[in-house]
Protein backbone atom coordinates (compact mmCIF):
# COMPACT_ATOMS: atom_id res chain seq x y z
CA UNK A 1 0.00 0.00 0.00
CA UNK A 2 1.48 3.19 -1.02
CA UNK A 3 1.77 6.01 1.27
CA UNK A 4 0.11 9.43 0.83
CA UNK A 5 2.73 11.65 2.48
CA UNK A 6 3.77 14.28 0.12
CA UNK A 7 6.76 14.88 -0.57
CA UNK A 8 9.10 17.65 -2.64
CA UNK A 9 12.97 16.56 -3.52
CA UNK A 10 14.79 19.95 -4.64
CA UNK A 11 17.67 19.40 -7.09
CA UNK A 12 18.09 18.48 -10.43
CA UNK A 13 21.34 16.62 -10.39
CA UNK A 14 22.35 12.80 -10.12
CA UNK A 15 21.56 12.47 -6.20
CA UNK A 16 18.39 13.95 -6.82
CA UNK A 17 17.13 11.63 -9.51
CA UNK A 18 18.36 8.63 -7.52
CA UNK A 19 16.11 9.81 -3.91
CA UNK A 20 13.13 10.63 -6.64
CA UNK A 21 13.08 6.80 -8.36
CA UNK A 22 13.05 5.48 -4.24
CA UNK A 23 10.40 7.43 -3.68
CA UNK A 24 8.20 6.89 -6.67
CA UNK A 25 8.25 2.51 -5.08
CA UNK A 26 6.17 4.03 -2.27
CA UNK A 27 4.34 6.79 -3.73
CA UNK A 28 1.93 8.04 -6.03
CA UNK A 29 3.51 11.06 -7.17
CA UNK A 30 6.56 12.82 -5.87
CA UNK A 31 7.22 16.31 -6.24
CA UNK A 32 10.20 17.34 -7.94
CA UNK A 33 11.68 20.95 -8.37
CA UNK A 34 14.68 21.34 -10.92
CA UNK A 35 15.84 25.01 -12.47
CA UNK A 36 16.06 23.35 -15.98
CA UNK A 37 12.34 24.13 -17.79
CA UNK A 38 14.06 22.12 -20.41
CA UNK A 39 14.76 18.90 -18.39
CA UNK A 40 11.82 19.15 -17.41
CA UNK A 41 10.09 18.89 -20.55
CA UNK A 42 12.38 16.08 -21.09
CA UNK A 43 11.71 13.76 -18.42
CA UNK A 44 7.81 14.52 -19.33
CA UNK A 45 8.58 13.17 -22.87
CA UNK A 46 10.83 10.85 -22.41
CA UNK A 47 10.68 9.45 -18.83
CA UNK A 48 14.51 10.25 -17.93
CA UNK A 49 16.43 13.00 -16.86
CA UNK A 50 18.71 14.17 -19.93
CA UNK A 51 21.56 15.15 -17.88
CA UNK A 52 22.01 13.00 -14.49
CA UNK A 53 21.26 9.30 -14.83
CA UNK A 54 19.84 8.99 -18.02
CA UNK A 55 19.22 5.49 -17.01
CA UNK A 56 16.99 6.03 -14.47
CA UNK A 57 13.38 5.36 -16.17
CA UNK A 58 9.87 7.22 -14.59
CA UNK A 59 6.55 7.40 -15.34
CA UNK A 60 5.78 10.91 -16.09
CA UNK A 61 2.63 10.90 -14.74
CA UNK A 62 3.78 10.03 -11.06
CA UNK A 63 5.77 12.97 -11.14
CA UNK A 64 4.63 16.66 -9.82
CA UNK A 65 7.47 18.70 -12.10
CA UNK A 66 7.93 22.45 -11.50
CA UNK A 67 10.67 24.79 -11.62
CA UNK A 68 9.27 27.09 -9.12
CA UNK A 69 10.82 26.49 -6.16
CA UNK A 70 7.40 27.84 -3.76
CA UNK A 71 4.96 25.92 -5.29
CA UNK A 72 6.32 22.42 -4.35
CA UNK A 73 7.51 24.28 -0.99
CA UNK A 74 3.75 24.60 -0.66
CA UNK A 75 2.30 21.18 -2.13
CA UNK A 76 5.22 19.00 0.24
CA UNK A 77 4.71 17.88 4.05
CA UNK A 78 8.04 16.20 3.57
CA UNK A 79 11.09 18.83 1.64
CA UNK A 80 13.87 16.27 0.50
CA UNK A 81 16.67 18.80 -0.30
CA UNK A 82 19.85 17.46 -2.91
CA UNK A 83 20.94 20.61 -4.61
CA UNK A 84 24.59 21.45 -4.24
CA UNK A 85 25.82 22.90 -0.99
CA UNK A 86 27.52 25.38 -3.33
CA UNK A 87 24.32 26.39 -4.68
CA UNK A 88 21.37 25.46 -1.66
CA UNK A 89 21.80 29.59 -0.28
CA UNK A 90 20.61 31.03 -3.89
CA UNK A 91 17.85 28.71 -3.57
CA UNK A 92 16.41 28.93 -0.23
CA UNK A 93 16.83 32.54 -1.12
CA UNK A 94 13.78 31.82 -3.63
CA UNK A 95 11.61 30.27 -0.90
CA UNK A 96 8.88 33.01 -0.19
CA UNK A 97 6.20 30.52 1.30
CA UNK A 98 6.09 29.75 4.73
CA UNK A 99 8.24 26.79 5.82
CA UNK A 100 6.02 26.36 9.19
CA UNK A 101 5.57 23.37 9.71
CA UNK A 102 7.41 21.52 6.89
CA UNK A 103 9.37 18.05 7.24
CA UNK A 104 12.91 18.72 5.83
CA UNK A 105 15.55 16.48 5.10
CA UNK A 106 19.01 17.27 3.85
CA UNK A 107 20.50 15.15 1.30
CA UNK A 108 23.32 17.26 0.68
CA UNK A 109 26.79 16.50 1.13
CA UNK A 110 28.43 19.63 2.35
CA UNK A 111 28.58 22.81 3.95
CA UNK A 112 26.94 26.12 3.04
CA UNK A 113 29.72 28.59 2.06
CA UNK A 114 27.72 31.84 2.75
CA UNK A 115 27.34 30.73 6.61
CA UNK A 116 30.16 27.85 7.24
CA UNK A 117 27.05 25.69 8.58
CA UNK A 118 26.16 21.85 7.39
CA UNK A 119 23.27 22.36 5.85
CA UNK A 120 20.87 21.21 8.92
CA UNK A 121 22.35 23.87 11.46
CA UNK A 122 21.55 26.72 8.65
CA UNK A 123 18.04 25.47 8.19
CA UNK A 124 17.72 25.92 12.25
CA UNK A 125 19.75 29.27 12.58
CA UNK A 126 18.60 31.05 9.33
CA UNK A 127 15.27 29.67 8.44
CA UNK A 128 13.93 29.24 12.11
CA UNK A 129 13.15 25.47 11.54
CA UNK A 130 12.80 23.21 14.91
CA UNK A 131 15.53 20.64 15.27
CA UNK A 132 12.74 17.80 15.61
CA UNK A 133 11.55 19.07 12.26
CA UNK A 134 15.02 18.38 10.31
CA UNK A 135 16.68 15.55 9.27
CA UNK A 136 19.81 13.82 7.26
CA UNK A 137 19.41 11.14 4.60
CA UNK A 138 23.39 9.73 4.09
CA UNK A 139 24.88 6.50 2.77
CA UNK A 140 26.57 4.91 1.86
CA UNK A 141 25.02 4.82 -1.36
CA UNK A 142 25.59 5.82 -5.12
CA UNK A 143 22.97 7.58 -7.19
CA UNK A 144 24.27 5.28 -9.86
CA UNK A 145 23.78 1.61 -8.05
CA UNK A 146 20.13 2.79 -7.40
CA UNK A 147 19.45 3.68 -10.87
CA UNK A 148 20.93 0.34 -11.69
CA UNK A 149 18.67 -1.63 -8.89
CA UNK A 150 21.25 -2.67 -7.13
CA UNK A 151 21.13 -3.47 -3.00
CA UNK A 152 21.94 -0.33 -0.96
CA UNK A 153 21.91 1.16 2.54
CA UNK A 154 20.80 4.24 3.61
CA UNK A 155 21.00 6.24 6.73
CA UNK A 156 18.00 8.18 7.67
CA UNK A 157 18.57 10.35 10.96
CA UNK A 158 16.66 12.56 13.20
CA UNK A 159 15.78 13.48 16.63
CA UNK A 160 11.96 12.50 16.11
CA UNK A 161 12.45 8.90 15.68
CA UNK A 162 8.90 9.08 14.24
CA UNK A 163 9.74 10.95 11.52
CA UNK A 164 12.98 9.17 11.16
CA UNK A 165 11.05 6.19 10.53
CA UNK A 166 8.09 7.65 8.12
CA UNK A 167 11.25 8.78 5.76
CA UNK A 168 12.85 5.59 5.48
CA UNK A 169 9.57 3.86 4.85
CA UNK A 170 9.33 6.26 2.10
CA UNK A 171 12.42 5.20 0.58
CA UNK A 172 13.08 1.53 1.49
CA UNK A 173 12.56 -1.02 -1.12
CA UNK A 174 13.51 -4.67 -2.80
CA UNK A 175 16.91 -2.75 -3.05
CA UNK A 176 16.96 0.11 -0.47
CA UNK A 177 17.66 -0.97 2.85
CA UNK A 178 17.54 2.04 5.59
CA UNK A 179 18.73 2.49 9.01
CA UNK A 180 17.77 4.98 11.44
CA UNK A 181 20.11 7.35 13.76
CA UNK A 182 19.81 10.30 15.90
CA UNK A 183 22.89 11.49 14.72
CA UNK A 184 21.73 14.35 12.88
CA UNK A 185 24.52 16.82 12.98
CA UNK A 186 27.40 13.97 13.24
CA UNK A 187 26.41 12.17 10.07
CA UNK A 188 26.33 16.10 8.05
CA UNK A 189 29.75 16.09 9.05
CA UNK A 190 31.07 12.92 8.47
CA UNK A 191 29.19 12.95 4.96
CA UNK A 192 31.03 16.02 4.19
CA UNK A 193 34.34 15.11 5.54
CA UNK A 194 34.27 11.89 3.72
CA UNK A 195 33.67 13.44 0.20
CA UNK A 196 37.53 15.76 0.90
CA UNK A 197 38.96 12.56 2.54
CA UNK A 198 37.88 10.78 -1.11
CA UNK A 199 39.45 14.24 -3.52
CA UNK A 200 42.51 12.90 -1.14
CA UNK A 201 41.97 9.05 -2.66
CA UNK A 202 42.20 10.36 -6.13
CA UNK A 203 44.99 12.39 -6.01
CA UNK A 204 47.01 9.50 -4.55
CA UNK A 205 45.75 7.55 -7.23
CA UNK A 206 46.66 10.02 -9.49
CA UNK A 207 50.08 10.53 -8.12
CA UNK A 208 50.84 6.42 -8.59
CA UNK A 209 49.95 5.37 -4.70
CA UNK A 210 49.26 1.95 -4.43
CA UNK A 211 46.65 0.21 -2.80
CA UNK A 212 48.97 -0.26 -0.02
CA UNK A 213 48.90 3.09 0.71
CA UNK A 214 45.19 3.85 0.20
CA UNK A 215 44.52 1.00 3.17
CA UNK A 216 46.69 3.68 5.31
CA UNK A 217 44.70 6.66 4.20
CA UNK A 218 41.71 5.18 4.59
CA UNK A 219 42.76 4.46 8.07
CA UNK A 220 43.89 7.52 8.92
CA UNK A 221 40.88 9.03 7.72
CA UNK A 222 38.21 7.30 9.85
CA UNK A 223 40.17 8.32 12.97
CA UNK A 224 40.35 12.23 11.62
CA UNK A 225 36.87 12.14 10.73
CA UNK A 226 36.23 10.97 14.54
CA UNK A 227 38.18 13.54 15.97
CA UNK A 228 36.78 16.20 13.96
CA UNK A 229 32.80 15.46 14.27
CA UNK A 230 33.46 15.02 18.12
CA UNK A 231 34.90 18.61 18.41
CA UNK A 232 31.90 19.86 16.51
CA UNK A 233 29.14 17.87 18.31
CA UNK A 234 30.12 15.77 21.12
CA UNK A 235 27.64 12.47 21.49
CA UNK A 236 27.98 8.44 21.66
CA UNK A 237 28.47 7.55 18.47
CA UNK A 238 29.91 4.10 16.77
CA UNK A 239 32.47 5.83 13.77
CA UNK A 240 32.58 2.39 12.49
CA UNK A 241 29.26 2.08 11.28
CA UNK A 242 27.80 2.26 8.11
CA UNK A 243 27.00 6.14 7.95
CA UNK A 244 30.26 7.08 8.79
CA UNK A 245 33.31 4.18 8.05
CA UNK A 246 30.94 2.78 5.38
CA UNK A 247 30.07 6.05 3.47
CA UNK A 248 34.12 7.31 3.92
CA UNK A 249 34.47 3.52 1.87
CA UNK A 250 32.43 3.32 -0.81
CA UNK A 251 33.06 7.71 -1.71
CA UNK A 252 37.00 7.18 -1.46
CA UNK A 253 37.28 3.72 -4.05
CA UNK A 254 33.98 3.66 -6.07
CA UNK A 255 34.57 4.26 -9.54
CA UNK A 256 31.60 6.01 -9.34
CA UNK A 257 32.70 8.76 -7.00
CA UNK A 258 32.97 12.54 -8.39
CA UNK A 259 35.21 13.41 -5.70
CA UNK A 260 37.56 10.71 -5.87
CA UNK A 261 37.51 11.39 -9.90
CA UNK A 262 37.98 15.07 -9.26
CA UNK A 263 41.11 14.57 -6.81
CA UNK A 264 42.40 12.06 -9.30
CA UNK A 265 42.56 14.72 -11.71
CA UNK A 266 44.91 16.66 -9.70
CA UNK A 267 47.17 14.07 -9.03
CA UNK A 268 47.90 13.31 -12.63
CA UNK A 269 48.80 17.78 -13.09
CA UNK A 270 45.27 19.19 -13.89
CA UNK A 271 45.01 22.53 -12.45
CA UNK A 272 41.60 22.41 -10.11
CA UNK A 273 40.11 25.28 -12.72
CA UNK A 274 40.58 22.46 -15.15
CA UNK A 275 39.43 19.78 -13.40
CA UNK A 276 36.21 21.06 -11.92
CA UNK A 277 35.93 22.35 -16.32
CA UNK A 278 36.40 18.47 -17.05
CA UNK A 279 33.79 17.43 -14.78
CA UNK A 280 29.59 17.47 -15.74
CA UNK A 281 28.74 17.10 -12.21
CA UNK A 282 29.52 18.96 -9.11
CA UNK A 283 32.33 17.62 -6.48
CA UNK A 284 31.56 18.52 -3.27
CA UNK A 285 34.40 18.32 -1.91
CA UNK A 286 36.20 20.79 -3.25
CA UNK A 287 33.73 23.53 -1.23
CA UNK A 288 33.86 21.52 1.92
CA UNK A 289 37.54 21.48 2.31
CA UNK A 290 37.66 25.40 2.32
CA UNK A 291 34.24 25.58 5.09
CA UNK A 292 35.92 22.38 7.10
CA UNK A 293 39.89 24.21 6.90
CA UNK A 294 38.31 26.61 8.56
CA UNK A 295 36.19 25.16 11.06
CA UNK A 296 39.23 23.02 11.83
CA UNK A 297 41.48 25.87 12.47
CA UNK A 298 38.60 27.66 14.79
CA UNK A 299 38.56 24.16 16.88
CA UNK A 300 42.57 23.69 16.80
CA UNK A 301 41.68 19.94 15.91
CA UNK A 302 44.59 17.98 13.92
CA UNK A 303 43.65 16.84 10.75
CA UNK A 304 46.90 16.23 8.26
CA UNK A 305 44.34 15.14 5.65
CA UNK A 306 42.30 17.93 5.67
CA UNK A 307 45.44 20.09 5.55
CA UNK A 308 46.76 18.21 3.13
CA UNK A 309 43.86 18.97 0.65
CA UNK A 310 43.24 21.95 1.21
CA UNK A 311 47.08 23.02 0.79
CA UNK A 312 46.78 21.61 -2.95
CA UNK A 313 43.31 22.94 -3.95
CA UNK A 314 43.65 26.17 -2.66
CA UNK A 315 47.20 27.46 -1.82
CA UNK A 316 48.09 26.19 -5.22
CA UNK A 317 50.90 24.01 -3.29
CA UNK A 318 52.70 20.75 -5.70
CA UNK A 319 50.26 17.61 -4.96
CA UNK A 320 53.44 15.31 -5.12
CA UNK A 321 55.39 17.60 -2.83
CA UNK A 322 52.65 17.39 -0.10
CA UNK A 323 51.91 14.03 -0.21
CA UNK A 324 55.69 13.17 0.49
CA UNK A 325 55.16 15.13 3.84
CA UNK A 326 51.81 13.42 4.51
CA UNK A 327 53.21 9.83 4.07
CA UNK A 328 55.37 10.77 7.10
CA UNK A 329 52.47 12.13 9.15
CA UNK A 330 50.40 8.73 8.84
CA UNK A 331 50.57 5.62 10.67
Amino acid sequence: MKSNIKVAVFGGGSWATAIVKMLCENLDQVGWYMRSEYNIEHIKRNGNNPTYISAAEFNPKQLKLSNDINELVNYADYLIFAIPSAFVKGELDKITTSLKGKIIFSAIKGIVPETGLVVGNHFIKHLDIPFNDIGVITGPCHAEEVAMGRLSYLTIASADKKKAQAMANLLSSDFIKTKLSNDVIGTEYAAMLKNIYAIAAGIAHGLGYGDNFQAVLMSNSIREMKNFVKKQHKMKRNINHSAYLGDLLVTGYSVFSRNRMFGNMIGKGYTVKSAMMEMSMVAEGYYATKSAYKIKKENNTKTPILDTVYQILYNGKNAKTEFKKLTDLLN
